[in-house]
Parts: C-alpha cells; sequence; structure tokens
C-alpha cells in the first residue's frame, strides 16, 4: 500500500505528537532516544518517571538504585552498551536527588 500520495503532497505528518517523513512509500519514524526519553515512557505528556517520583515520594531513591543494579545486572545478556547508558541515567539522577537533598 502506497502511503504517499502525488496528488496531494504529503511528505510529512504528524502520529502522536511525532514528525514523520516520507521516503515516497513509505513514512519513515525518527530515530527514538531509547535510553533518555523512551515514547512508551510518555503518555498524555506525563514522563513515567515523573509519575513515579510523585507516587513514591521517599522511596524513589530506593527505586533508582534498584534500576541501576538491574540494567547493570543484565546488560550483558540482553541490550549491552543500551543498557549500560540506561545504569548511568538512573545513577546520575539518583545522584541528582542526593545533591537536592543534602542542599
Amino acid at each position: 500500500m502506497k502511503i504517499f500520495d502525488d496528488k496531494t503532497g504529503i511528505d510529512s505528518l504528524t502520529i502522536n505528537g511525532m514528525r514523520v517523513h516520507s521516503t515516497e512509500d513509505t513514512f519513515d519514524l525518527p530515530n527514538d532516544d531509547m535510553v533518555n526519553h523512551p515514547p512508551h515512557y510518555n503518555q498524555y505528556g506525563v514522563e513515567c518517571i515523573d509519575a513515579l517520583r510523585a507516587a513514591t515520594g521517599e522511596g524513589f531513591e530506593y527505586y533508582l538504585q534498584g534500576n541501576v543494579m538491574k540494567y547493570l545486572w543484565r546488560y550483558r545478556y540482553k541490550n549491552g552498551v543500551e543498557d549500560l547508558k540506561k545504569a548511568n541515567w538512573y545513577l546520575e539522577l539518583l545522584i541528582a536527588e542526593k545533591q537536592d537533598n543534602e542542599s
């Protein structure tokens, strides 16, 4: 099925807030940032991490620590460097949380 329509000249559109561009026969989705902002963790303008922070209160630090451990544990067996980047993302957030709480 051809999505690009020569008659209407449609060569890009927005799907769920993401701009996609045509390659004549299909539309290409942009490369998502699967470490910092995976699209499946943002619904209705709310980032999952922000909802978790609000829901867990003081337990948020333990949540972050657990995710650092999880991604370090599995990186060799699942997603390699991507999991290391995710572990680092959670570690950086944990460090920022601790620094904010100490000041």
